[in-house]
């Protein structure tokens, strides 16, 4: 049985030396370095619906082409 995701639960990550911390609320997810406040930051509905990864790509796309 799963629990409901009522409150935020945040978490410790270290990644290439860095930690952050995520944070999972019932809004979404957000990601920070630790000691900061300021991160990137994804509701649910963008993550379920796919815009997450449309805006990935079009991140991506745009800094590939600023790079040339």
């Amino acid at each position: 049985m799963t629990a409901k995701l009522e409150k935020t639960i945040k978490r410790e990550l270290e990644l290439d030396g860095k930690t952050y911390t995520i944070a999972i609320s019932p809004e979404g997810i957000k990601v920070t370095e630790k000691g900061r406040r300021n991160g990137p930051e994804m509701s649910w509905r963008s993550i379920i619906t796919g815009d997450a990864a449309l805006a990935q790509d079009l991140k991506t796309s745009v800094d590939a082409t600023q790079s040339e």
